[in-house]
């Protein structure tokens, strides 16, 4: 897992380039120490622990993510043919519409967790990674990037892993709250923007898997919200 983790987390561990895509398995397992900090703080219920949490968040896993959701949003809805929408997506420049994803992800991640119990935030970056595995799995590359790279390692006894060791991670939550059942909805968030990427640029890079652990990240908290204040 090690070697995974420069690429999905700030944690200073140094992994080894060529191995990392041997370890795709191990994405699920990532959300262990991804979710810890933001987790705690939540757990203590600090004041403004919700806003501190996703800070706690983002200082763990950094901004890149946030900032390929940004150039997605913006590459989906520029009206135009596939290799204009692949432009703007590769443009160094943020839009308005990269602008309001990103800003409407955070919203809603903020403003979720006072509705929910203080381990939903290690469901929600549990379907995060998890659907991240979901898009390379694809094996739809888009250029030569990081996600081409990963794609090449990509095969049916890595994603077989990945599922199983999601399931082992997620049970002791059902097991302890039946209810966190319900944010495997989340993942619908995730795979519906796999087809989006999928539909509008023809494959997948890193900014549609920054896309994806983000608004898969944000729908589960969401719904997660919704099931706990219906309750």
């Amino acid at each position: 897992m090690r070697n995974v983790l420069p690429f999905l987390t700030r944690i200073p561990i140094r992994g080894d380039f060529e191995k990392a895509k041997h370890e795709l398995w191990a994405f699920p397992l990532v959300a262990l120490l991804s979710s810890a900090l933001p987790v705690v703080v939540l757990y203590l219920n600090l004041p403004l622990a919700n806003v501190l949490a996703v800070l706690a968040l983002y200082f763990t896993i950094g901004l890149l993510h946030l900032d390929g959701l940004a150039d997605w949003a913006d590459g989906v809805m520029v009206k135009g043919e596939r290799e204009m929408k692949i432009k703007v997506m590769k443009d160094v420049n943020t839009g308005i519409a990269g602008v309001f994803a990103a800003l409407m992800v955070l919203m809603l991640q903020v403003y979720s967790l006072p509705l929910v119990p203080f381990y939903a935030l290690y469901i929600a970056e549990l379907n995060s990674k998890f659907t991240m595995l979901l898009g390379l799995a694809t094996k739809r590359p888009l250029g030569r990037g990081l996600g081409s790279y990963f794609m090449e390692g990509m095969d049916r006894r890595q994603l077989a892993v990945g599922m199983l060791l999601y399931a082992l991670l997620y049970a002791p939550v059902a097991f302890y709250s039946p209810t966190s059942l319900t944010g495997l909805l989340g993942i619908v968030f995730g795979t519906y923007v796999i087809k989006l990427s999928l539909d509008n640029f023809g494959g997948i890079n890193g900014d549609c898997l920054g896309a994806v652990a983000e608004i898969t990240r944000a729908g589960t908290l969401l719904v997660l919200a919704f099931v706990w204040w219906y309750l």
